[in-house]
């Protein structure tokens, strides 16, 4: 009997990275890429009018968050398992990430062989986590730990909070998040009043000492 293949889709801006992407997976054997997609639209086109096993997505695509990307695919197919692959850290996004429903959370440093692990393992309803991260989840669960602020956040507001701790202007997030300079300097209140704090350089020493950017 003929083992089926797992069918993935690749949600990517970088074609480059496309490429990589398609070239390693299917270097597995039992593992084909059908479909790519470089932006959200296309990516939820795709979801739409084709049968996936899996969909390895980035975080940052030129049109939307990943994540709000991720909440609109599990509404048009809702046990698609979705693993993200992205250069943001684990610090910053992977816990966010799984409690919105991402099967699984990796950065583009990670070994070949884990990326083909880590699609076998998600097919199958599991989910895939790093060690750090593990860790990270079992804090969180720990009832005696105290959650940080940073964690009352709603997605839109940290994404803001993280580009401001990290030195950009809200002209800057604006263009990177697609939306407009007044309504950055919105989400920066609601940011700024939510974490008792006044000003960007406060939320930059905050995010450093917490280990969201470095």
């Amino acid at each position: 009997m003929i083992q089926e293949k797992i069918r993935v889709l690749i949600a990517d801006d970088h074609p480059v990275v496309r490429r990589g992407l398609r070239q390693l997976l299917e270097e597995a054997g039992d593992i084909v890429v059908g479909g790519e997609a470089g932006s959200a639209a296309e990516t939820l086109d795709q979801v739409r009018r084709n049968r996936w096993d899996v969909l390895v997505l980035d975080l940052d695509l030129p049109d939307r968050s990943g994540l709000e990307v991720l909440r609109d695919v599990k509404l048009a197919q809702e046990n698609l398992p979705i693993l993200f692959l992205t250069v943001a850290s684990e610090d910053q996004f992977a816990i966010r990430a799984l409690r919105a429903g991402a099967a699984g959370y990796m950065t583009k440093k990670t070994a070949p062989e884990e990326l083909v692990e880590a699609i076998r393992k998600v097919v199958k309803g599991g989910r895939y986590v790093t060690a750090a991260v593990a860790e990270r989840i079992a804090l969180h669960l720990d009832k005696d730990v105290e959650t940080p602020v940073h964690e009352s956040l709603s997605d839109r507001e940290y994404e803001v909070f993280q580009m401001l701790a990290s030195g950009r202007t809200a002209t800057q997030v604006a263009e990177a998040l697609h939306l407009s300079v007044k309504t950055v300097s919105t989400y920066r209140s609601r940011v700024l009043e939510k974490m008792g704090l006044r000003t960007n350089a406060e939320l930059t020493v905050y995010a450093v000492r917490n280990g969201i950017v470095s």
